[in-house]
């Protein structure tokens, strides 16, 4: 799934945990009156634990159609095609409901939204185990959809509440770790409960998880550590209560949220950063890898499950690495995004263009640890939104920053799927689609870079400048 703000031990303080601080005339944001950072502890760990165990029952629950794929097409009879639908309309729901998720967390808080996408999801993995047909299915799919969407922003805006700002990369890897901890459990645990038990008992045996984790959500998380909450707006500041733009005003909240989330230039690099490093392991892990290992590279299952199984075990090893690297050198954020987009085309490439048919199996697994990295790469995209925008943005800016791995994943989803029916099932062609995106990410980032390290730089000294409106009746490019 943040230079201002560096994560040094000094503990410089940001604009994301800290609150909104009105701008003064010339423009510029004063940080007089700032909070002190969140304490953090044992009492965080503990609050914080709740909600990350709401997002690795949510990753179990997400991931579980991965090991039951062709159970799923034996009982709803159906074909590749409609299975694959599946997937599709999970990423479909998941980003489409980041920016009303991240809306709903800044307005009604954590607490309420992880509640709400628990009982979704639960409700969801229910109504797939005892649905009797296809469209049932689906429909019992989206809603799980929904309800996952709710959890990992809701976990990142508990770590910004509780933890000081320069702990924000390492909870946030953290995080995204149990979610690929999620994932194993599924294809580990689940997979021979499945083949023992049979499909009702055991989808429906796994709902029950949700309920376990509702418990202690509802009794014992609270959104924010006693004397850290929201800092108010000042009457007749944008977005105070009768000021314009705030809710029930012209304009909205709904509206102020996204314009100014979107004005700030950290939002729309840590998007394109998730756009660029996400989609090639999702799109391995998600779908096209085991047909690609077995059918093009002539693997058998079972080492091709393992193959898969080693791009997880990358991806939470180096998450530990990345969230280290980048709490302790916020410089590093780039170097790390970019690096990680590079290695990952330079052995795709080596695999896709090596002259014999089938790739030798070091470089394969050369191939499945780089792609361990992307989902640690994808984080970094949080460290640039998080900083740039206040604490009652939060949500808003972490679901735009979402919503970009997840729309090149299902882009490069159906554009490999086409290539492969246009091609006769040439994967070399088809997979050619992750350096067409790669390169538009890249050229994005490099462009978004300055504007956004700039602002960071100047709320770092104290003083942030006016984000420059476009003029009227121009538009505004990301």
């Amino acid at each position: 799934m943040n230079a201002a703000v560096d994560g040094s031990a000094n503990g410089a303080v940001d604009g994301s945990a800290n609150g909104a601080v009105d701008g003064s005339a010339n423009g510029a944001l004063p940080r007089t009156g700032l909070p002190e950072d969140p304490p953090g502890g044992r009492k965080a760990l503990a609050v914080w634990g709740i909600g990350v165990a709401v997002y690795f029952v949510a990753v179990i629950f997400r991931t579980s159609l991965g090991v039951a794929g062709l159970d799923a097409a034996d009982r709803f009879h159906v074909n590749a095609s409609a299975l694959a639908t599946f997937s599709l309309l999970q990423l479909l729901v998941y980003a489409g409901m980041q920016i009303p998720v991240g809306l709903m967390v800044d307005r009604l808080g954590t607490k309420k939204v992880l509640t709400l996408g628990a009982v979704l999801f639960t409700a969801g993995q229910l109504g797939f185990a005892l649905s009797p047909s296809y469209g049932t299915a689906l429909a019992a799919r989206a809603l799980l959809g929904c309800g996952d969407a709710m959890t990992f922003i809701s976990v990142l805006r508990l770590g910004t509440r509780w933890f000081p700002a320069r702990r924000g990369p390492l909870m946030a890897q953290l995080a995204g770790l149990v979610g690929m901890a999620g994932n194993l459990v599924s294809t580990l645990v689940l997979a021979p409960v499945l083949h023992g038990v049979g499909w009702t008992a055991a989808f429906a045996g796994s709902a029950v998880a949700g309920l376990v984790v509702l418990v202690p959500l509802v009794l014992f998380l609270r959104d924010h550590p006693e004397g850290h909450g929201p800092v108010p707006r000042a009457a007749g500041a944008p977005g105070a209560p009768g000021a314009p733009g705030a809710p029930g005003a012209p304009g909205g909240f709904v509206r102020r949220q996204i314009r100014e989330s979107w004005a700030e230039p950290g939002t729309r690099l840590g998007l394109w950063v998730h756009f660029t490093t996400q989609f090639p392991a999702m799109v391995f892990l998600l779908l096209w890898g085991m047909p690609f290992l077995v059918e093009a590279q002539g693997l058998s299952r079972t080492t091709a499950g393992g193959l898969l199984t080693l791009v997880v075990a990358s991806n939470m090893a180096l998450g530990l690495v990345y969230g280290q690297i980048v709490g302790r050198r916020q410089s590093a954020r780039i170097p790390l995004a970019l690096g990680t987009v590079g290695l990952t085309a330079l052995l795709w490439a080596a695999v896709l263009v090596y002259p014999g048919e089938r790739a030798p199996m070091g470089l394969l697994v050369a191939l499945c640890l780089v792609l361990g990295g992307c989902g640690p790469a994808s984080m970094i995209g949080f460290d640039f939104a998080r900083p740039a925008n206040p604490a009652e943005r939060q949500g808003t800016a972490s679901g735009i920053t979402n919503m970009g791995g997840f729309i090149a994943s299902m882009t490069t989803l159906l554009a490999v799927g086409v290539l492969l029916d246009a091609t006769g099932d040439n994967y070399r062609i088809a997979f050619s689609t992750v350096f067409a995106l790669e390169a538009l990410g890249v050229l994005r980032i490099l462009r978004l870079r300055g504007p956004a390290l700039a602002r960071e730089a100047a709320r770092g000294r104290g003083t942030v400048p006016a984000v420059p409106r476009p003029p009227t009746g121009s538009r505004r490019t990301a």
